[in-house]
């Protein structure tokens, strides 16, 4: 298998995304293709998102696979993220996978979305982190803490109890009038402000690691409100930003000292998904980490929003596991972790 290549296929949102791996985990080609029409609407549109995806993603792979120097019958097997995610766009990137999985005579592999950012961190240029390990999965649909205990082993240890961290980014990104996707917007416009305004820091100190997020967005609606209408100056924009960010990193922090409470043997905390590209959450987390004598772990930037490197790498890791999926394997919209069947 070593001497095999891996196909992967991201398009369970608004990105496409193609990656050719060598069976060592080498990275050989890694496309992505960002929709940026979506801007206008403040928010992915399945519709515009799924044709997108299908009209694209064949030339994807052909040009994947020619910067790779391989050909379909290089490859040991395919890998397509079969959910969780908008059903159009999974629709074409397993539908294409399957297809091309018969027409190679390779195994397909339908990973979970979730369990790919969770194994990115076992990429041999990122990590590579031994089992088991602490993941914090924050993105604009999941924050969770996860026990990794193995490939397709997984215990949730906490999640949100109504928000997700990037739900709340993108959401207080428009209240202040910075467009979508949130986070970039946000921290880049915290990076010059003060954090002046006492937000609240949702569930800090609470026993456990769950989160809440719905409170916080909350109260920056109502500090956006009551500095009435129109558009708020530069100035106040920043100081929102960089309260609402401090806030996220306290949060955070906090717990995360509780979670690893909960996990005292893991041997690294791993933080993946599109909130982890934030730089001052990212240092909060790794001072957290460091006082409990543990290396915080994280992916490149690149790695850590949608991408099909860490499809097919999570490929790699099920196949040698000897877990292979049938073609009538289904997408599903929803999949939380721990992995449910198919």
């Amino acid at each position: 298998m070593e001497s095999k290549v891996f196909l992967g296929i991201e398009s369970s949102c608004d990105e496409t995304a193609v990656a050719v791996l060598a069976g060592d985990g080498s990275i050989l080609a890694e496309l992505v293709l960002s929709q940026m029409d979506h801007a206008a609407f403040g928010g992915v549109v399945p519709e515009i998102a799924a044709r997108k995806h299908l009209t694209v993603l064949p030339g994807m792979v052909r040009a994947a696979m020619y910067q790779a120097g391989v050909g379909f019958g290089d490859l040991a097997a395919i890998a397509a993220t079969a959910g969780p995610g908008l059903i159009g766009g999974l629709l074409v990137g397993t539908g294409y996978a399957k297809g091309a999985a018969i027409a190679s005579g390779v195994p397909y592999l339908a990973i979970n979305h979730l369990e790919a950012h969770a194994l990115t961190a076992r990429l041999p240029s990122v990590g590579p982190v031994e089992f088991p390990f602490l993941l914090l999965l924050v993105s604009g649909g999941h924050s969770q803490f996860l026990a990794v205990e193995g490939v397709g082993r997984y215990r949730r240890l906490g999640s949100t109890l109504d928000d997700a961290a990037g739900e709340a980014f993108d959401k207080t990104a428009k209240l202040l009038g910075l467009g979508y996707p949130g986070g970039p917007a946000i921290e880049a416009a915290a990076g010059g402000g003060v954090a002046r305004f006492g937000l609240p820091r949702p569930l800090l100190g609470r026993a456990g690691c769950d989160f809440s997020f719905s409170g916080l967005k909350t109260a920056v609606a109502q500090l956006v409100a009551a500095c009435g209408d129109g558009a708020l100056p530069k100035e106040l924009v920043a100081d929102v930003a960089a309260s609402f960010q401090a806030a996220v990193g306290d949060v955070f922090a906090d717990r995360l000292q509780h979670a690893l409470g909960m996990m005292p043997k893991a041997s690294a905390v791993v933080v993946a998904g599109g909130v982890a590209s934030n730089f001052l959450l990212r240092a909060r987390l790794s001072e957290v980490a460091g006082q409990a004598g543990k290396s915080l772990i994280a992916p490149p930037l690149r790695l850590c929003t949608d991408n099909a490197v860490m499809v097919a790498w999570a490929g790699i890791e099920r196949l040698r596991a000897g877990l292979v999926d049938g073609l009538d394997a289904a997408c599903r919209p929803r999949w939380p972790l721990p992995r449910g069947p198919l």
